[in-house]
Parts: C-alpha cells; structure tokens; sequence
C-alpha cells in the first residue's frame, strides 16, 4: 500500500492520558515505530508537541473523543497538520483491544492516507460557538425554572397563568413580589389593582385567580425561583453583549440572515456561529445540513416496524430514547415555528414575517430544508 504521510503520528486521547505512536519512513522494512504515553496537563501536553517537533512530524491524527479531544486540538494547533476522525470510521478488527494497539491503528491508517477528516473551525469560530451554545443553555435552564415556578403557583392554586399571558410579565411580576412580601388571599382585590394595561379589563376575573392558599415554604420557593430568574436574565444579557461584540464585522451577514421570514438577531448570531461565512467548505446544501446536523436522523440496528411507543405497540415512530443522539444547537432554533403560510390568506405576501405564535427572538419559522444556502464558492454575505 502506498506511504502518503512518511512522518506521521495517531493519537488515543483519553481524560488523564494520550498515547501517542509516531511511525517514521524506513529506506527498506518496514516503518520505525515509536509510542510514549503523556498525561493530559498543559505541560505535558506541550511536552507532547516538542516530542512530536524533534521527530519531524508533519501530520497528526486524533480520535473525536467526547470533549477531551479539544485541548490537544488547541496544544498542537499550528505546530502540525491535525486531522479530527470520527470514531466509528476507524474501528480495527475486534479482538484484544488496547491504548497502544488504538494508537497504532490511527497512525498506520493516517500513514496510508485512508482517513477521513472531520471539518474543524477556526479557534475564533469555535470561541464564538462556545459562546452561543453556553447562552442556548442558559435560555433552557431560564424556561425550565419558570415551569418550576408555575408548578409551585398551581400548587397555592394561583390561576395567575389563566388570566394573565405571561406570568413573568410586568404586572404578575409585581403580584407575584407582593404574595412573596406576605399578601395573602384576603388581598386578592388589592393585588388585582397591580394590573396594566389591557389586563385591567379582567380585573374580576384577577381576583378570582389570586384568592389561592400560598403556604410559607411556598412563598421561599417563589422568592427563590424569582431570584434565579433574574439572575439568568441578567447573565443572558451579558452573554449577548460579549457574542455582539465579537460579531461587529459581521454586521452585514447578519442582516442578511435577519431578513430570512422568521429569523431574528439571536437565531441569525447562532447561525452564524455554528456555519461561519465561509460555504467554499462545503461542496452542496446537503453536506452543510448534515455538518450542521439538520438531516433526518436514521435509527441504526431496529427497523421501523420494531419501533414500539410507551405501551409496548408497533409505532412508526422511533422512542427518544433509544435514538442515541443529541438535539444539536442549531436543531434548538431553525423548527422552532411554522413556515409563513400564503394561500387563502389575504393581505399576507410571501416572504413576510408571520405574525403567529413567535417568540420575541423570532425563531426561524422555516423548515431546515427550506433554508437558503449560498451555492459553493460564494460567501455569506
């Protein structure tokens, strides 16, 4: 078999150690062999890099094992040629299986040319998508304690929700500080009055929702999961303030991105962190929605008439369960919504905002495979 990379190296990346195995060029036999083990601290992971610089090494190549992979990524980055695989394309025969034997497989495949590397952004992007996905999370862990809230509420049998659209909204934020300060159903009419705007006009129907049983432990757990909110909200903002700032140059894409039907600023910044600019990457559409991993997932090892739901019944479709996989960042944001919907409906023109249920991000509200993607070797711009 042909030699494409002479000087070459495979790492086995786990969390405490990375074998590594260098295999050099031999005039005549075959290669020379060299393995040493590091551990996974800076130090040694620079160690590591200086090692593979005095051999010559010119091409390295590592498992994508889970997140540990990222800082050997970041150590050796510009000192080599790195190459990210996915672990299921280079499975080796079954049998005795150890870190060395791993290490090995890797290089003598890389040696050969046969692997197949996985696209990795730039560290700016990376930093960038660390960022959105860090506030992704902390927009869900937001939405999870307001449910939390809403229990303790149906719990006092406070029908704020009822009535009111957004129980976090300007005037059931202020009843619900005051049942927090010690009213208690006696007090419905007066909490009533807090009221605003077009919510005014079911006042009656306000006094009605607030005359609940609000226990002590009740009233700590409202004060908690005020408390948190405001800290996430807070936490949010700041999140959002330093993804601004990083995304300035790209005022333009972002405009761009905004003016698709359904998309707002936060939806258009995820989108640009995930993808970047750059679609010369990507040869089709089709291979950017599987990067970005938009396509329809296939169950492996079950056919669809072996789907059973809860009860035990035939299903058509699959269990979350037992899918394996992960709802991916952009897979948070692009179905959120309905495609704006032109037929029968007068007034409405293609392409406009919709005006249903949208959050106020305005979430994408077309389906992924309706997105449009520049055609390859144009920019996003």
């Amino acid at each position: 078999m042909d030699v494409v990379h002479p000087r070459c190296c495979g790492l086995d990346v786990h969390k405490q150690t990375v074998v590594a195995c260098i295999l050099l060029a031999s005039p005549s036999g075959p290669p020379q062999k060299l393995v040493r083990t590091f551990g996974t601290l800076t130090d040694e992971l620079l160690a590591l890099g200086d090692w593979l610089t005095s051999e010559s090494i010119t091409h390295v190549a590592l498992e994508a094992t889970g997140s540990y992979w990222k800082a050997v990524w970041n150590m050796l980055e510009g000192r080599f040629e790195l190459l990210l695989v996915n672990t299921q394309h280079i499975k080796a025969v079954p049998g005795r299986k150890t870190d060395v034997k791993d290490a090995e497989w890797i290089a003598e495949l890389l040696r050969h040319g046969l692997l197949k590397p996985s696209f990795v952004r730039d560290r700016p992007q990376r930093e960038l998508r660390e960022l959105t996905r860090y506030r992704t999370s902390l927009i869900q862990e937001r939405a999870a304690e307001v449910n939390r809230l809403q229990k303790v509420l149906e719990g006092a049998n406070l029908k704020i929700g009822d009535v009111a659209t957004d129980v976090l909204g300007r005037s059931a934020r202020q009843m619900l500080e005051a049942i927090v300060g010690g009213a208690t159903e006696a007090d419905a009419a007066t909490l009533a009055q807090l009221a605003r705007g077009r919510l005014r006009e079911k006042i009656p129907h306000l006094e009605r929702a607030l005359a609940g049983r609000v226990a002590p432990h009740q009233r700590f757990l409202l004060a908690q999961q005020l408390a948190h909110i405001d800290f996430l909200d807070e936490t949010i903002e700041r999140v959002s303030s330093q993804i601004a700032e990083r995304l300035c140059p790209f005022d333009e894409s972002l405009a761009n991105l905004d003016a698709i039907p359904g998309v707002g600023r936060r939806t258009a910044e995820t989108l640009l962190a995930e993808i970047g600019t750059d679609m010369t990457r990507f040869p089709s559409p089709a291979q950017l929605a599987s990067w970005a991993g938009m396509c329809p997932g296939t169950p492996r090892g079950w056919q669809a008439s072996q789907w059973q739901d809860a009860q035990g019944e035939p299903s058509t479709t699959p269990r979350a369960d037992r899918s394996g996989t992960r709802r991916r960042p952009l897979q948070e944001h692009l179905p959120g919504c309905s495609v704006p919907s032109t037929r029968g409906t007068p007034g409405r023109q293609a392409g406009g905002r919709c005006r249903g249920p949208l959050d106020p991000q305005h979430r994408l509200a077309l389906a992924p495979a309706r997105i449009p993607v520049p055609r390859p070797g144009r920019q996003l711009l």
